[in-house]
């Protein structure tokens, strides 16, 4: 995503920062800015290090978003296990317990490929929840996120301010909603961030 205007004139700009602690797996994120590179964003591990690449003229604020957008690109990449539907349903069971006092209580909790515009659904009177297959892959805090937010509207269906109360407990709401956000605008740009393997 291009700023208003260039931050420095070097062709490249490297930093490092510490990383979040969510990502145990490595201990540093560098962060290297191109003035060749105009919109794309992409990241790679290099041994205990990450290295996220993007364009010169992106503002602190872009970059911050961005490395966390990529650290958990990459985080997803890495992770191999992708729930299944019963899996999804104890986990929704589990979440409801958690946050909504067991009250929210779905008939049927499963993964569909015809959705594309959204990252999940529910029908209130069948108690059908169904998420996006486009978020197999995604850390599970941004499912978990998800499939809560479905609970909810078994509970409220709208989503004025008696639904967001039911998610006030949820500690990681703002984070998964930045991620998906993150995720939307990336589908935006022309060309896709690609995080790079091994």
């Amino acid at each position: 995503m291009p700023a208003d205007r260039p931050l420095r004139a070097p062709s490249q700009h490297r930093s490092t920062t510490a990383q979040p602690s969510h990502h145990a797996a490595t201990s540093a994120v560098e962060v290297r800015r191109s003035a060749r590179r105009r919109r794309t964003v992409s990241a790679y591990r290099d041994g205990d290090r990450t290295v996220v690449l993007i364009p010169a003229r992106m503002t602190e604020a872009e970059e911050q978003r961005w490395v966390t957008v990529m650290l958990d690109k990459l985080a997803a990449q890495e992770s191999r296990r992708t729930l299944g539907d019963g899996e999804l349903a104890e986990r929704a069971r589990r979440l409801s317990e958690q946050y909504l006092d067991g009250r929210a209580r779905p008939a049927s909790v499963r993964w569909v490929t015809n959705q594309n515009t959204r990252w999940g659904s529910c029908t209130p009177a069948e108690g059908s929840i169904r998420l996006s297959h486009r978020l197999k892959g995604m850390p599970e805090y941004v499912v978990d996120y998800v499939l809560l937010h479905e609970l909810a509207h078994l509970l409220v269906p709208g989503h004025g301010p008696r639904f967001w109360r039911l998610l006030d407990g949820y500690p990681r709401t703002e984070r998964a909603r930045g991620y998906l956000e993150g995720v939307v605008a990336a589908d935006r740009l022309p060309h896709l961030p690609a995080a790079r393997g091994e």
